[in-house]
């Protein structure tokens, strides 16, 4: 398995690199502090290619490699991990799953603008009461002839209330579980959906996360996706692709801790001498340092083997469960090594550990991953 960079991986990391920190850091802070979502930012992602990296360029993405997005998105998370994660949720959920179980019809109206950022989407499977437990679905979708009528409440939605479309899994038939729930294509507008609470969030505050509600919401038969009852199959498949982004998303706020360590451990002096020469200091950073190097080559041997035709999710859930433990870590030990400054906003690292605990959470918890790769080892 190689894991070397080649020429487009090389120019797309160099080309994200200077794009996160020449277009997206002079804001970041202000956003995280207002809670301010990056809309002109993802318009010039998704001019840069970067909204639809996977998908074939007939159907408006730049048709690029699975490791070619790894090196991309951690570049954007390690400047700002809510850019990421909008950038995240569009190509690993929506566009991959209009993608790869759209129809011609589907892809035709709906994923040409969602690859080429014109439109922004959403996916929408956790709710109140269905969040580990997704096959627990609540919300209803009633065949009435040539539509479905939707009812039920999502919640925990990203890029929920900014979404043009949003791919919503509902229950078509509640007697047969996980093999009784559709996913239809739903566009914002839509009569009876409409944007419910907006969270106040610890941490990735200018992406927004929102309940969505859906009241006698008519969808027209032709935007499901796939057969009735396939819908727990597609959000689980589809959550297999979407865990290798998110470990790309912790992987990115892992590298700053480090490289913010770095830069103030040889900047801050204390008894007369850089703290970059106490080896307390130097331990932190030589862990934080093979923790991130080990999390990057589970990430980019989960993208291989997706792109191979393998048998990925095990190894998805391993990258996931590493880099955002490694995140998190990263985080507190930089705090650590800024002492007082750590614990402050100026100097950044307080939000890394802010955004770097959802990374745990969010597209399956560290506990759920575990039962991944624990079940796959003993089946």
């Amino acid at each position: 398995m190689d894991f070397s960079l080649n020429d487009t991986h090389t120019m797309i990391r160099d080309t994200a690199r200077k794009f996160a920190d020449e277009r997206i850091a002079p804001g970041t802070i202000e956003r995280d502090e207002k809670e301010e979502f990056p809309r002109e930012i993802v318009r010039e992602l998704g001019e840069l290619g970067f909204m639809g990296m996977m998908v074939p360029e007939e159907w408006g993405g730049i048709g690029l490699d699975t490791p070619s997005y790894v090196y991309a998105l951690e570049e954007i998370s390690r400047v700002d991990a809510s850019v990421g994660v909008i950038m995240s949720v569009n190509n690993s959920l929506v566009c991959y799953g209009v993608n790869k179980d759209g129809t011609t019809e589907q892809k035709e109206r709906y994923l040409r603008d969602l690859a080429s950022g014109r439109k922004l989407g959403a996916f929408a499977l956790s709710e109140p009461e269905a969040g580990s437990d997704a096959s627990n679905q609540r919300t209803i979708a009633l065949r009435d002839g040539e539509r479905y009528i939707l009812n039920g409440t999502k919640n925990w939605i990203t890029n929920g209330s900014s979404a043009d479309v949003v791919l919503v899994m509902a229950a078509t038939d509640k007697g047969k579980g996980a093999k009784g729930i559709s996913t239809f294509i739903v566009e914002k507008g839509t009569p009876g959906f409409t944007v419910a609470k907006k969270e106040k969030k610890l941490g990735i505050r200018s992406s927004d996360t929102v309940s969505l509600s859906f009241a006698d919401c008519a969808v027209p038969a032709a935007n499901r996706i796939g057969a009735e009852g396939d819908g727990f199959r597609f959000a689980m498949k589809t959550l297999e692709g979407g865990r290798i982004g998110i470990a790309a998303q912790a992987l990115g706020i892992a590298q700053a801790c480090l490289d913010a360590s770095v830069k103030y451990a040889k900047e801050r002096k204390a008894f007369d001498r850089p703290i970059a020469e106490l080896q307390a200091i130097q331990f932190k950073i030589a862990d934080m340092a093979t923790n991130i190097d080990a999390s990057r080559m589970l990430t980019l041997k989960a993208a291989l083997m997706k792109d191979a035709g393998e048998p990925f999710g095990p190894d998805a859930a391993m990258a996931k469960l590493f880099a955002s433990h490694t995140a998190v870590e990263s985080a507190l030990e930089a705090i650590q090594i800024h002492g007082g400054y750590g614990y402050v906003r100026e100097y950044l690292v307080e939000r890394y550990l802010r955004d770097a605990k959802i990374t745990e959470i969010y597209e399956g918890t560290s506990e759920i991953q575990r039962i991944v790769i624990a079940r796959a080892l003993l089946r």
